[in-house]
């Protein structure tokens, strides 16, 4: 049987409205208050970063096929989708017994609370953010309710009398979130800490890049990729806020001897420059989850020696301040000089998107074994004693990068006008190079495109091609040789788990 509403009680739009402001009140309150603690208690980031930790491997790879860069934008407009829906829910429950929609948002408050407990660096502290919102939401909640009945009819509030509240409530939840970042970057201030950042004194630079490297072709991908167009892909929904005077390194496992670096002791060793190609495990065939830098940092084969790792030791379990880990393996740091732990990106400090005050950079590996940002622990340990986040998630445990091109121009389904026309793009194989590029015409020959002259073994090569035009619908292929002689595969594989494979095409119509 279906209880009675209560008279008085507001109606089913109103209770919804109700119900959205007490839920903003315990985000809103709990950002605030995470401020003070640590920015990752916030309830908010809380859920967000229990979501991205549980979704499954089809989603995650989905989303970044879907929305590239954007994917944590998607996740944050879906979680507030489906806050409000909660919420609405909680406002009908409300509507029926006032007390057990309360408990109901109490209930799921100290689920966030306990959830905030579970967070790889989370300390006690961090439930409270959820706990204190919590209870701002359930009086809100019941404050609401208990607006004055309509004078009129004495059945319960008017609409725009509770409308106008919810609204009032809404926009205080909203004022809280925002005093929250704003005391949160006060207390943290992370753009006046980067804007201190002195580059080291590099004792040795990279090389000059000349114009027979990077060909100046409209449309194609130029050799340094800025910081502000570098693709980023991480779990992180909110961006660490770590300054340098907070900033710790520790190296410590399977070594003879413990060491903790601060970033005076990193000033006090010698700095290096090195131009480096990153790229994203999940990139697809052609995709841009692919970037080259020039980056400034320390050895991690002068670091890793000063702690001596054990003989039996075969790999290192880098964590970042958020909690994720990858698993790096030790040959591919001890005795590599272009590893770095980089501290600076085209000249300049790290963009905090991609790892201020420190992270790894390992060239020839993917970025989830190699490429961890905001780096404060380095555990030197074995393949078969520790698992990393993606590796438990199923993916490789070592993935080096595979030889792969890609056509930048002409763009898929062109129309162009017959004759010679500029084919363009770059290939990458760090560690051994590329050695040529070759382009298919439909079912044609392979013919040898013009390559750059190379940076490095370590980053993409430029490469062009005149290819007389002819009318009617084309396909373009191209594919690449690396150092070692082996030809680009044709065989076609996903992402996982250790990386894409396959050559890129493109269509065009010449009139």
């Amino acid at each position: 049987m279906i209880r009675p509403v209560p008279p008085g009680t507001p109606g089913r739009t109103a209770a919804a409205f109700a119900a959205t402001a007490a839920a903003a009140t315990v985000l809103g309150v709990g950002h605030l208050v995470a401020a003070f603690l640590d920015p990752n208690g916030s309830p908010f980031f809380v859920l967000g970063a229990t979501v991205v930790d549980h979704t499954p491997k089809w989603l995650k790879d989905s989303a970044i096929r879907w929305f590239g860069t954007n994917d944590k934008l998607a996740l944050a407009i879906t979680m507030a989708v489906v806050m409000l829906v909660a919420a609405a829910l909680i406002g009908q429950l409300a509507r029926r017994n006032l007390a057990l929609g309360a408990g109901v948002l109490g209930v799921l408050g100290a689920a966030v609370a306990g959830l905030a407990l579970l967070r790889p660096t989370a300390g006690p502290a961090f439930a409270v953010p959820a706990l204190v919102g919590t209870a701002a939401g359930i009086t809100v909640l019941w404050l609401l309710f208990r607006v004055p009945a309509d004078r009129d009819t004495g059945t319960g509030p008017t609409r725009r009398t509770f409308l106008l509240a919810s609204a009032g409530v809404v926009a205080a939840a909203a004022a809280a979130g925002a005093a929250g970042r704003y005391v949160g970057g006060r207390l943290r201030d992370i753009a006046a800490d980067r804007a201190g950042f002195v580059l080291p004194p590099v004792a040795d630079p990279a090389p000059p890049v000349l114009p027979e490297m990077d060909p100046p072709v409209p449309g194609l991908t130029r050799l340094v990729t800025p910081a502000d167009e570098f693709y980023r892909i991480d779990t992180a929904l909110q961006l660490p806020a770590l300054t340098r005077d907070d900033w710790r390194l520790r190296i410590h496992g399977m070594v003879e001897r413990e060491i903790q670096l601060d970033f005076d002791d990193l000033r006090a060793r010698r700095a290096v420059e090195k131009m480096i190609t990153l790229t994203c495990v999940s990139n697809e065939v052609g995709g841009d989850l692919v970037g080259n830098a020039t980056w400034t940092g320390y050895r991690l084969t002068d670091l890793l020696a000063e702690a001596r790792p054990s003989a039996e030791a075969d790999m290192v379990l880098s964590r970042s301040v958020d909690g994720f880990t990858a698993g790096t393996p030790l040959d591919a740091l001890l005795g590599n000089p272009d590893a770095l732990l980089a501290v600076a990106m085209n000249g300049a400090a790290l963009p905090v998107a991609h790892g201020y005050p420190a992270r790894m950079v390992v060239p020839g590996l993917y970025g989830y074994v190699s490429a961890t940002k905001w780096v404060i622990d380095l555990e030197v340990t074995r393949f078969d004693r520790a698992r990393a986040y993606w590796t438990d998630r199923g993916w490789a445990d070592r993935a080096p990068i595979k030889t792969a091109s890609r056509i930048d121009v002409p763009a898929a389904f062109a129309t162009l006008p017959s004759g010679p026309i500029t084919v363009a793009g770059v290939a990458w194989a760090q560690g051994r190079g590329i050695t040529a590029v070759e382009l298919q015409v439909d079912d044609g020959p392979w013919q040898p495109a013009t390559l750059a002259t190379a940076y490095s073994l370590d980053t993409w090569r430029p490469w062009t091609w005149t290819w007389p035009a002819t009318p009617g619908t084309h396909t373009l292929r191209v594919r690449a040789v690396d150092g070692t002689g082996t030809v680009q595969t044709d065989t076609r594989a996903t992402p996982f788990p250790d990386g894409a494979t396959g050559r890129h095409t493109r269509v065009v119509t010449v009139r």
